[in-house]
């Protein structure tokens, strides 16, 4: 790593000059630095806002899953067995699902070797159990924590290794030029009120992208406070979008941010409603169910069939979650659970409900009392949590909201998730791997394979030095010129605005591009944002150079959602209909049950889409798609001494 400096408009800005950065400090992120320095490659740096932040160490569920190969017991699997259920996900570029089904063993292993405590029998069997969209028992978890406890790990490997770490570093630029990147641009937030150190170029040859999913974009949110994403500033640079219509979403508590799954739901906790001062309440569901039973049966699978699907709208548990959509996002009033006392009120007859969920808490011997004294019997550590986090749930109810969860969509990549901006990889769920459905747990894995994949090829074929600094300094001079005159630009004061836009659009795009998507919603929103992004320097406002972050992330996220809300206003165009976990309005669909209001009317995907990928391209303020078929599961020679031979054969792999 050499340092130097460069005048951009008149500030000097320090430059680090290096084979490889790697921005993001989550678990794909630091398992592309672990790797790479184990590969051979230390000219290498991790860029991060945060080593603390970050979804991977700061996310979890009621048993956070990793998915992998079957790794115990006499139920048979394969490398492509597994390739073929993540294929049979929908719009899955199949090589991409062999990659993450070929090293899953060889990534969960390493784990292991640094100390993620996945379980195992006595005769050191890794026993799995099975997920959502899992026809085998390929999951595992070590508790609630699973990614933290991946993050922690890999972090001291990393540490270990002495690589080095530029912390609050932000990313506000990606430097590229001609379908090259060539390096970043980013704001030290230690140093930000001193103009000479307030902006800190990265020359170097290879970037991997490793910055999480795009949450800023929406307001209900259950990814950790404080992370954001950084999509935006990639579509800027000329990086292709994948399946951005692909989401999970799901309903979550607000404060703090957490996924209310499981045994949150399985004890049939209350749901009820207030105004906005907390007054009015009412229980919303018993305004909508007729029949008891089917009510606390639905309340029950929503513990398992957590992430909204609209396939389970009609008939299954997903109308809870339409049910808490209209009472915060269209009557505007708040939503709560209440685990002090019963639906309805009293005890609860047990029989009533459906098999699957009476045997079920038969078998747990959790029949009696309220929801906190069943969810004290059958998981109290559940109850701990919040308690740890501020939220008594013996002493006050909960507030959750229908929130986003997980983009399965993302950057677009080849087999070493390398996208088309040459030396721009994307690892984590920044890249779009998956498609419209996913087993669960399958994202942890995709992040350790994709990040060892960029890893390998960097290593192999990428090696050296990047260009010089007078060459780094002509070829995007312009674009970091552009920048730092957008951050002077936004120093005008002494207003700040910035937090009252960021508010609007967040809470709009929650409403119009969530779970629930109307195309005169979404046409309207994108009108709004192109505005936004047309006059961004003349309407945005900050008063203080420390709001210099916020003013260009908002910018990102006003990028991103402008993108994301044209792919969805796309697929409807080109005739794409409800599936996964989002429902397009359909005036000429079907609407699940009587009383709902028209927005819910939708019609279901047949499939017909199942085999072809959407594609964007932001360019010039404009967004340009391209349809194009699925990459199937390839099928090559596996002779054992072809292979040895092309393996030997330095470099026949890449």
């Amino acid at each position: 790593m050499i340092e130097s400096f460069i005048q951009v408009n008149g500030y000097r800005v320090k430059v680090y000059s290096l084979n490889t950065v790697i921005v993001g400090s989550g678990a794909a992120g630091l398992n592309a630095a672990d790797r790479l320095y184990s590969y051979g490659q230390k000219d290498i740096a991790i860029v991060t806002e945060d080593i603390r932040g970050g979804t991977s160490r700061n996310t979890g569920s009621d048993k956070q899953t990793y998915y992998k190969l079957t790794l115990s017991g006499n139920e048979p699997d394969s490398v492509k067995e597994l390739a073929e259920t993540l294929f049979a996900g929908q719009c899955v570029d199949g090589d991409l699902a062999l990659c993450e089904a070929a090293l899953s063993a060889e990534c969960f292993f390493r784990l292991v070797e640094l100390g993620v405590p996945f379980p195992r029998s006595r005769y050191g069997e890794f026993v799995g159990y099975k997920t959502d969209h899992d026809p085998k028992r390929r999951a595992t978890s070590a508790g609630p924590y699973t990614s933290k406890f991946m993050t922690e790990c890999l972090e001291k490997a990393v540490k270990q290794k002495n690589i080095r770490i530029f912390d609050r570093h932000q990313v506000i630029k990606i430097l590229a030029r001609d379908g090259k990147a060539y390096g970043l641009l980013c704001l030290d937030l230690e140093n930000i009120d001193d103009p000479n150190k307030r902006y800190v170029a990265f020359n170097c040859k290879n970037i991997i992208y490793a910055t999480g999913g795009p949450a800023g974009i929406y307001a209900d949110s259950v990814y950790p406070e404080g992370h954001y994403g950084a999509t935006g500033i990639a579509f800027e640079a000329g990086v292709i979008g994948k399946n951005l219509t692909e989401w999970q979403y799901g309903l979550a508590s607000i404060k703090p941010r957490w996924n209310v799954s499981g045994t949150y739901m399985q004890v049939l906790p209350t749901f009820i409603s207030t105004d906005q001062n907390g007054y009015d309440e009412r229980e919303f569901l018993n305004e909508f169910f007729t029949n008891k039973g089917d009510m606390l049966t639905k309340i029950f699978l929503k513990g398992y069939q957590w992430p909204f699907d609209v396939r389970k709208v009609e008939n299954g548990s997903s109308i809870i979650d339409i049910l808490v959509y209209i009472e915060r996002c269209i009557k505007g009033r708040r939503v709560f659970l209440d685990f002090r006392r019963n639906p309805g009120g009293g005890e609860i007859d047990f029989s009533i409900l459906a098999p699957e969920a009476r045997e079920y808490l038969e078998r747990a011997g959790a029949t009696f009392g309220t929801p906190i004294d069943r969810l004290m019997h059958m998981n109290p550590l559940a109850v701990s949590f919040y308690k740890e986090h501020g939220v008594d749930l013996k002493e006050e109810p909960l507030e959750i909201a229908l929130c986003a969860q997980h983009n399965n969509g993302g950057l677009s990549v080849d087999m070493w998730w390398q996208t088309n901006v040459e030396g721009f990889f994307a690892v984590g769920e920044v890249s779009g791997t998956h498609g419209v459905y996913r087993p669960g747990g399958s994202a942890l894995n995709a992040g350790q394979v994709g990040s060892m994949r960029a890893a390998q090829y960097i290593a192999a074929k990428r090696n050296g030095d990047p260009v010089d600094v007078e060459e780094f300094s002509r070829a995007i001079g312009e674009t970091m010129i552009a920048a730092v005159s957008m951050g002077e630009a936004l120093l005008k004061g002494p207003e700040n605005n910035v937090d009252e836009i960021w508010k609007d659009v967040t809470q709009k795009m929650s409403r119009v591009g969530a779970a629930i998507r109307d195309i005169e919603g979404i046409k309207e929103m994108i009108k709004d944002i192109k505005c936004k992004l047309d006059n961004f320097i003349g309407i945005a406002r900050i008063s203080t150079a420390r709001q210099l972050a916020k003013a260009f992330r908002l910018y990102d996220i006003l990028i991103c959602q402008y993108v994301y809300l044209s792919a969805m206003a796309n697929y409807i165009e080109n005739g794409g209909k409800s599936r996964g976990s989002a429902l397009y309005t359909d005036k000429n669909g079907t609407c699940p049950y009587e009383g709902l209001p028209e927005i819910f009317k939708y019609t279901l995907d047949d499939g017909s889409k199942a085999d072809v990928i959407q594609e964007v391209l932001f360019k010039d303020g404009e967004c340009t798609f391209n349809w194009r078929k699925v990459r199937e599961i390839p099928e090559e020679d596996d002779f054992f001494e072809n292979v040895w031979r092309g393996f030997r054969e330095n470099g026949n792999i890449y």
